[in-house]
C-alpha cells in the first residue's frame, strides 16, 4: 500500500536513477510564519540571520546555512529523527533533507 506524503524528492533531470529519501514518514506541516526569527539566535541574543527554516518533525524555527549560526543544520544533526526542514521564505515551496542532501517539493 502506498502512503501519501505532502513532500516528494525533487526530480533531478541529470540522473538516470532518481535518489530517494527515507525520512518522509513522520513529517508534519508548520504554520507559514510561526516565529519572529531563529529561535536559537534569539535565545543567544542575536538578531542577524539570512533565511529561516522550519523543522518538519517538530516545527523548530532556525536559520539557514548562509546565516552565522547555521542553526537549522545543527538542529537536524543533534535532534534524532529531525532530518527535514522547509523554507519559510515567502514564495519558496521547497524543503531539504539534511541527511540525504536532497531537495523536496510539495507533492
Amino acid at each position: 500500500m502506498s502512503v501519501e506524503h505532502p513532500w516528494r524528492v525533487a526530480v533531478d533531470p541529470g540522473l538516470v536513477v532518481q535518489r530517494t529519501c527515507d525520512h518522509l514518514g513522520d513529517l508534519r506541516e508548520v504554520p507559514a510564519n510561526p516565529a519572529p526569527g531563529c529561535e536559537d539566535c534569539l535565545a543567544e541574543g542575536r538578531t542577524a540571520w539570512v533565511h529561516l527554516r522550519a523543522c518538519l518533525s517538530c516545527g523548530h524555527i532556525a536559520c539557514c546555512d548562509s546565516s552565522p549560526g547555521r542553526h537549522a543544520h545543527r538542529h537536524a544533526q543533534v535532534s534524532h529523527g529531525h532530518h527535514i526542514a522547509r523554507s519559510l521564505q515567502p514564495g519558496e515551496t521547497w524543503a531539504w533533507c539534511y541527511t540525504d542532501e536532497l531537495f523536496l517539493r510539495p507533492a
